[in-house]
């Protein structure tokens, strides 16, 4: 048994909002969420910085949790 977070940062230094850029008519992180309950996790979750993917994240059936910007990395952030 494991568990899936994924981190989803919205002030991305190459690409602001990036994980929110549609993909084939979906937003990048519902993808790879998707793929993660596809994995055999006993729970998966969307660690974020922003609303926004908070938002978009519960639109698609998804368990996000709000963390804080400080977080330098997405390791930073799953802890």
């Amino acid at each position: 048994m494991f568990r899936v977070v994924i981190p989803a940062r919205h002030a991305s230094a190459r690409l602001p909002g990036k994980v929110l850029r549609p993909i084939a008519g979906k937003p990048m992180v519902q993808w790879v969420y998707e793929s993660a309950q596809r994995s055999g996790a006993s729970e998966v979750l969307i660690a974020t910085d922003d609303e926004l993917i908070v938002s978009a994240a519960r639109s698609f059936g998804a368990e996000a949790v709000l963390t804080a910007r400080s977080h330098a990395s997405g390791s930073d952030r799953i802890a």
